[in-house]
């Protein structure tokens, strides 16, 4: 595959072995193998990663904001939906529960990262309320998520 034998004459047959006849090792890599591990895995990545965003359909508000760096932990989301049901992740919590199990939550995680996802829809109230749970849960650093917007289609 990546290796070959090249003799050293130029010639087949007997007539290129003539001198001494060692054969020398070939000293070319053949990447052409691992170029397409690398395409096929980076096509698996490129589908799979649409996959991972959390289930839950919120319409999102719209901003020029550029996007957070992901960390090593799996991100904790909390969802407000338009009905204003919160979910943690995809659990469905009651508000009275929300701080005491938060707090169990960031018991067992390294960070105090959390990402919050509001429908656009929900009222500023109602958003800061679920957030002052979040701080009060053990959460300091709180990421709020929207939908980009291409600056280059907004007017004004």
């Amino acid at each position: 595959m990546g290796a070959g034998v090249i003799g050293k004459g130029g010639g087949g047959g007997r007539r290129g072995r003539r001198h001494g006849g060692r054969a020398r090792p070939m000293a070319e890599i053949n990447v052409t193998p691992f170029v397409d591990v690398m395409l096929v895995l980076l096509i698996i990545f490129m589908v799979a990663a649409p996959l991972m965003v959390v289930g839950v359909p919120v319409e999102l508000p719209k901003t020029q904001a550029t996007a957070l760096p992901t960390e090593a932990e799996e991100p904790l989301t909390v969802t407000l939906t338009a009905d204003g049901t919160i979910l943690i992740q995809t659990t469905e919590t009651p508000a009275a529960e929300l701080v005491d199990k938060l707090r169990a939550v960031a018991t067992e995680r390294d960070s105090t990262r959390i990402y919050l996802r509001a429908d656009g829809s929900v009222s500023y109230d109602q958003v800061m309320q679920v957030m002052g749970a979040l701080n009060r849960g053990g959460f300091s650093d709180i990421g709020l998520v929207t939908d980009s917007v291409d600056p280059v289609g907004e007017a004004g």
